[in-house]
């Protein structure tokens, strides 16, 4: 069984997301969408809210768990049985920044990471833009799904 971790802080859950989840979970038998709680960070929405926003967009995925994790994500990976990490790449910046995640997380581990290219259209969008739109009191409405409008 081919079994996907998909790890991000999703606060909140974008369009961006979206679509490398819809894309990835053709890609394994099983995709946990993996929420990373860090109690030193800052959340403009709460953990309840950001696992409510996810399991609605995906409720008609039986291939989809959603699930929380303190600590390193290749420890969770071994926790779940999870072989892969699934990750998006918006540009070059985002590249770089997970290729070095990607290349410490094997050095720890036998996990590989998988990246999938976010679809044109939506490379733009990101949870912090989305949260400062919202802050502003902006139209987030074409950055989110609509699980996640409030």
């Amino acid at each position: 069984m081919k079994k996907a971790i998909f790890p991000g802080s999703f606060d909140p859950l974008t369009l961006g997301h979206h679509d490398i989840i819809l894309r990835g979970v053709t890609l394994f038998d099983e995709l946990i969408i993996a929420i990373g709680v860090n109690a030193e960070k800052k959340y403009m929405f709460s953990l309840e809210q950001r696992m409510k926003f996810i399991t609605k967009a995906f409720e008609k995925e039986p291939k989809i768990k959603v699930l929380t994790y303190e600590g390193l994500t290749v420890d969770f990976c071994k926790k779940v049985g999870a072989h892969f990490i699934l990750r998006g790449l918006r540009n070059p910046a985002d590249f770089e920044f997970e290729k070095a995640i990607a290349h410490t997380n094997r050095s720890l581990s036998e996990i590989e990471t998988v990246f999938l290219l976010t679809s044109s259209g939506k490379s733009f969008i990101s949870s912090s833009i989305v949260r400062d739109v919202i802050r502003h009191g902006g139209n987030y409405e074409g950055l989110v799904p609509e699980s996640v409008r409030l």
